[in-house]
């Protein structure tokens, strides 16, 4: 097939990891370096990449460790989801023009196997939605709490870090699914307030503030919870395996408290809990989950069309700002999406 001409520039750039942080990654552990753009070979499209994800999980992926992705490696341009349109196509299927989203994230032109892109209809959803809500976020969320966590309906939900992207979808998905209570905590008042007064949550307190975790969620859960969606660990996960009624379910989707910790995280002191309760807790990687891709599509694209369900985006502009976004989402500066937009 032959490929659509346009005038490509002789190089873009690139965010490239240099050093392997140790705890908080600093600006230095990145370099954004100038690499050449080609013509796509065969098989393969050229894509402008337009936005681009920072996700908590990149953080694992500076460390040179054997985990369930491969790490980053040093002095190579750095991965990630990204969304963007195709300017020049050597593979059947695709022409100039269409939209793509595709894991060449982290630089301005990305040359992607043609199986590794997926159309996306700019029409039926702002791009950036498919990084988010609509995409691998959004099926963390659907998926980590209608499969993994088997919510029923009337179940009690509390869920951590509950302004984040995942966190956002899984409480609003629990209420629209009929829960008797979607609680959440979030890192600051104004963050509180958008559950509540937004998102719908019956109730939310700040981690942040001087009371233990455990006696605020006690207060906002006094007859216990059944599910309890993790994506913050620590504290947060001790104060849930306590407030836990029998036979509830703990979906561990994440733990960024630890994650810049340069000495292991001591668990939960009441792990005995788990015994008593019978509780069941499962970790969950959202690639173990593509089956589930349609039904979410068309069930949370109905929501988000109709406005029952509610997302934010937290946008970094320009390529420059990459690197700072994402040690700003570590931080928890974002409400929703941490979304770096390259499109002018």
């Amino acid at each position: 097939m032959s490929v659509t001409p346009e005038q490509l520039p002789a190089t873009s750039r690139a965010w490239h990891l240099v050093r392997r942080p140790h705890g908080w990654p600093v600006p230095e552990d990145f370099a954004l370096r100038e690499v050449p753009v080609e013509a796509p070979a065969e098989g393969r499209v050229l894509v402008r990449n337009l936005h681009f994800s920072v996700d908590p999980y990149m953080r694992g992926r500076m460390n040179d460790v054997k985990s369930y992705i491969p790490p980053f490696q040093l002095d190579q341009p750095m991965e990630g989801g990204a969304v963007g349109v195709v300017v020049a196509s050597n593979a059947d299927g695709f022409a100039a023009g269409d939209h793509v989203l595709h894991f060449a994230g982290w630089r301005e032109y990305a040359s992607v196997p043609a199986q590794h892109a997926t159309k996306v209809d700019p029409e039926a959803a702002p791009l950036s939605a498919y990084l988010g809500v609509l995409g691998m976020t959004g099926l963390t969320a659907y998926a980590g709490l209608l499969e993994v966590a088997s919510f029923k309906e009337g179940d009690a939900v509390f869920v951590s870090g509950a302004a984040g992207a995942v966190g956002s979808e899984v409480g609003q998905i629990a209420r629209l699914k009929g829960a008797s209570r979607v609680i959440g905590s979030a890192g600051s008042d104004e963050k509180v307030k958008l559950l509540t007064e937004e998102y719908g949550f019956n109730a939310a307190f700040n981690y942040r503030d001087e009371r233990p975790v455990a006696e605020q969620l006690k207060e906002a859960a006094p007859d216990g919870i059944d599910v309890y969606f993790d994506n913050v660990g620590g504290e947060h996960l001790e104060a849930a395996i306590s407030r836990l009624n029998v036979h509830g379910r703990i979906t561990i989707c994440g733990m960024i408290a630890g994650y810049n910790d340069t000495e292991p995280t001591p668990g939960p002191r009441n792990m005995a809990m788990i015994i008593g309760k019978r509780l069941r807790v499962q970790g969950m990687l959202v690639q173990d989950h593509q089956d589930l891709q349609p039904e979410f599509v068309r069930e949370v694209g109905a929501w988000v069309r109709s406005g029952e369900l509610k997302y934010n985006e937290t946008v970094s502009h320009g390529i420059d700002s990459g690197v700072e976004a994402f040690l700003g989402m570590l931080r928890g500066e974002n409400t929703g999406k941490m979304i770096v937009s390259l499109d002018a």
